[in-house]
């Protein structure tokens, strides 16, 4: 299953590459406006996200969630744990419960297919891997990172061949479709929120195709939903 959802991803970003041109870190204000709104709340969103910690061994591994996911998260031995509110027009009515104040800017968004609250164990390494497709961004927002000696961020995104530290309350709107990977450096956890976010400057047939796309992904997500939800309850 792995191999055909790698196949399929590959002719689809490949497809979109043909005609959708964009560098790999995209303006915020320009394309993501409500993201600012994210990152204005970012010391309420990290204490939710704390909350989660206590008790973190019942949020899912990636892979748990998506096996097609195993080799990115499976890897190395460090977790990397997912807490899911929305998967692609889906919300996880539990989870929102959860964080009401994430939930109220998710709900108020209308261009947040997805989020996610992604915890990255002390030295987990999430090796090079690309997107499946242009339909979406990626909005990440930095809610609890570890710090070198020296004040920087521990955890490193490297995006098309450029490292970048998102650090505490630091926003980036970026296209996962660009080979990336991260590493946190750290003896800390490093907590993330990650939001799938719609774009709208796409030609008239792609944008039709994502449509399809983010149609079909979502009715997946749906009927996988109790499963996922389940994957977290039994861990």
């Amino acid at each position: 299953m792995s191999r055909v959802y790698d196949v399929a991803s590959g002719a689809l970003r490949a497809l979109y590459d043909a005609r959708v041109s964009n560098p790999p870190v995209l303006d915020l204000a320009e394309r993501f406006p409500d993201g600012y709104r994210f990152a204005d709340a970012w010391t309420a969103l990290r204490d939710e996200a704390l909350a989660l910690t206590r008790q973190l061994h019942k949020v899912p591994r990636f892979h748990e969630l998506m096996a097609e996911q195993h080799a990115i998260s499976a890897n190395d031995g460090h977790d990397w744990r997912m807490y899911l509110l929305k998967i692609y027009g889906n919300d996880v009515d539990e989870h929102m419960a959860t964080c009401p104040y994430l939930a109220e800017l998710v709900r108020t968004s209308p261009d947040v297919l997805s989020a996610t609250l992604s915890f990255l164990a002390p030295h987990k390494h999430i090796p090079l891997h690309c997107g499946p497709f242009k339909g979406v961004l990626r909005f990440q927002l930095g809610l609890s990172v570890p710090c070198r000696d020296d004040g920087r961020p521990a955890a490193t995104l490297r995006l098309a061949g450029r490292d970048y530290l998102i650090g505490d309350g630091d926003a980036m709107l970026w296209d996962d479709t660009y080979p990336h990977e991260v590493w946190n450096d750290s003896d800390a956890w490093r907590i993330a929120l990650l939001l799938d976010v719609r774009r709208h400057d796409l030609p008239p047939d792609m944008a039709l195709l994502s449509r399809a796309l983010i149609a079909g992904i979502g009715a997946v997500a749906r009927w996988k939903l109790p499963g996922m939800i389940a994957a977290g309850r039994n861990a």
